[in-house]
């Protein structure tokens, strides 16, 4: 055997990884062509340099696979901080921020000023496809003041909403246009401003899995900084890869308070047409690639209590056939 066939036969058992890969991600790539995924961006994968690298690389190969990825995200962090540095109190009630009319110009500051357009860049370094705005843009979102329940009582929030109506009209045009739309989770409000504010700050989670439902979408992805949804945490961390809607609704009272607005809101996204609903780990590099188009997967996966095989004996669960 000649040097010269001897080095190509190296490099090409060197690549066949590679190839097996590229192979075993096929059939996701065609189940998924054309379907449109929402992603709440949010927990260590938006502070840590390397993670937001590769979400955004992430995101951009959804794209050019031929799915229409929507990036949703809040900034509890960034936010945190802002209020800080200019001497406002961070309070938190039911999992969620008390947002008072000064504390929701910092939201709408850091949200729209800081977040979303560092996120938009990171996307467009591979090309002019991100466009930002906010829940208020166009009246995407609507939303009337949300009040929590703590102990039988019920508690004001302050400028928290609650989302009342979607108007999907410019995210469609701007998936249409091939583009990836990367969305504040601000609301305008749908109830007037008594206080001198019309807008409302929303959940993340929450306004991810209005818009997936109403977008028609086919999957919901929420990272967050856990593997998934433990089935006896704090006893074990026994991960549950896969539960139906009607079996996540049981569990929702046991949740601890941080992880309670992000299976409501794939439970609400399963309820109401999107295909299934994935939390998955963030701190994960390419997370989000490793869930929909490798056999295994990670993390947790919700879906309709009526989701069966279709007629050709396939599901959307790891380890079938898609």
């Amino acid at each position: 055997m000649t040097l010269t066939s001897a080095t190509s036969t190296t490099r090409k058992h060197t690549a066949l990884p590679k190839a097996r890969t590229l192979i075993e991600a096929l059939p996701w790539l065609t189940r998924h062509h054309g379907k449109t995924v929402v992603i709440k961006f949010g927990g260590n994968a938006m502070v840590d340099e390397e993670l937001k690298s590769a979400f955004a690389q992430d995101v951009v190969f959804l794209r050019h696979a031929g799915l229409r990825p929507v990036v949703v995200h809040g900034g509890g962090p960034q936010i945190s901080a802002q209020l800080d540095r200019m001497g406002l109190v961070s309070e938190f009630k039911a999992g969620l921020r008390v947002t008072t009319p000064e504390a929701m110009e910092v939201v709408r500051m850091v949200l729209a000023g800081q977040v979303q357009r560092e996120l938009v860049g990171l996307l467009n370094r591979h090309g002019p496809l991100a466009v930002g705005m906010t829940g208020e843009d166009a009246h995407t979102m609507t939303a009337t003041r949300h009040h929590a329940e703590i102990d039988g009582e019920r508690v004001d929030l302050g400028r928290v909403g609650e989302i009342a109506a979607v108007d999907t009209g410019a995210i469609q045009a701007l998936l249409d246009d091939g583009r990836i739309p990367v969305i504040s989770s601000i609301a305008r409000s749908a109830d007037g401003s008594e206080d001198g504010c019309d807008v409302y700050n929303v959940n993340a989670d929450t306004a991810a899995a209005a818009l997936a439902a109403a977008l028609g979408a086919e999957t919901l992805m929420v990272l967050t900084d856990v593997e998934g949804l433990y089935e006896d945490w704090p006893h074990s961390d026994e991960v549950i890869s896969r539960l139906t809607a009607s079996e996540l609704e049981r569990l929702l009272p046991e949740l601890a308070s941080g992880m309670v607005p992000k299976m409501e809101g794939c439970l609400h996204a399963v309820r109401n047409g999107v295909t299934t609903a994935r939390v998955i780990d963030g701190r994960v590099q390419h997370s989000i690639l490793l869930e929909i188009f490798t056999d295994e997967g990670i993390g947790t996966m919700v879906v309709p209590d009526e989701a069966v095989p279709d007629a050709a004996g396939t599901t959307d669960d790891k380890g079938d056939t898609p």
